[in-house]
């Protein structure tokens, strides 16, 4: 694990994500036993879902423990990018089951059948209050870490899940109006692709090693050419190994041919303005003087 004191960590536990793994595990049954024998199709979407929360909570826990270990010869960053990995995946579950629940919500808008409104009512109430506890359990974690987010997501959205079921209850037991059991699946799915498609994007630039949206290269290069003694910054890479450390290595054509320990008091200044401007808290410089090579910000390696 990285010793750089700029990567600033948060305390990130795990523990409030085992309590959410049961609670949630147990709604799930509830909720999959009570959309059968009530023949709720949003019921049963709301069970689908928490199950696809059980699996991806308990996805989240394994990668927060992974991030957790120490780098090793055959692991050099460790692994860093297991949380990376997991919300990448839970955003998608979120959009795939989704497009799950649209399926069967057409198909059953079709031909609305009777259905046992008490019960849809009583476990929706039951579902909001679970997924209203385990929300509140990762609602801090959840500003610090992209993965604690994608489980915070995923137990948010079902919370919104159970309210549409139990206003769709409602409904069906005082105006007898069952299509609208499936007008709320539909509700359902389309807000699970809204918030599941930002994290998915976001999870996935950083797979991707993208440079992160916040950064300009021009500005960085604009910054450090300042630097009395700095020739040229080129073949740049910018990206974030995970949420705490982002990183940043090039080459620098020194203006003279400087002694290495002139080349770390350069290379600690950039470091400096480097932290301070862009929030870069990893650097990597090759240090070079008048060595032909392509000098272009971005080389195509």
């Amino acid at each position: 694990m990285s010793t750089n004191p700029r990567i600033h960590k948060h305390n990130v536990k795990g523990n409030n994500l085992i309590y959410s793994i049961l609670l949630n595990t147990l709604i799930t049954i509830a909720q999959l036993i009570g959309g059968i024998i009530s023949g709720s199709l949003a019921l049963i979407s709301d069970a689908l879902h928490n199950f696809s929360d059980v699996l991806s909570l308990i996805f989240s826990l394994v990668a927060h423990k992974l991030s957790r270990r120490k780098a090793s010869v055959n692991q050099t960053f460790g692994f860093k990018r297991a949380e990376l990995i997991a919300a990448f995946i839970n955003a998608a579950t979120l959009i795939i089951v989704a497009f799950i629940l649209i399926y069967h919500a057409i198909f059953k808008l079709l031909k609305p059948e009777p259905i046992e409104s008490n019960l849809v009512i009583w476990l929706a109430l039951l579902g909001i209050a679970v997924n209203g506890f385990s929300v509140l359990l990762l609602r801090k974690e959840a500003a610090h870490n992209l993965n604690m987010k994608s489980a915070y997501l995923h137990l948010l959205t079902d919370m919104m899940a159970s309210v549409a079921v139990l206003t769709g209850g409602l409904l069906m037991k005082f105006y007898q109006i069952y299509w609208v059991d499936s007008l709320m699946t539909l509700l359902i799915a389309v807000y699970l692709i809204v918030v599941g498609f930002d994290l998915f994007l976001k999870s996935t630039k950083m797979l991707m090693l993208f440079t992160p949206d916040a950064i300009d290269i021009k500005d960085i290069v604009r910054e450090v050419h300042k630097i009395e003694g700095v020739g040229k910054l080129h073949h740049i890479h910018v990206w974030h190994l995970n949420e705490e450390e982002l990183h940043l290595e090039a080459h620098l054509d020194c203006a003279a041919d400087i002694k290495m320990s002139e080349f770390n008091d350069l290379l600690h200044e950039m470091e400096e303005v480097l932290y301070e401007k862009f929030n870069i808290n990893h650097v990597n410089i090759q240090p070079e003087f008048q060595k032909v090579d392509p000098k272009d910000f971005i080389v195509q390696d």
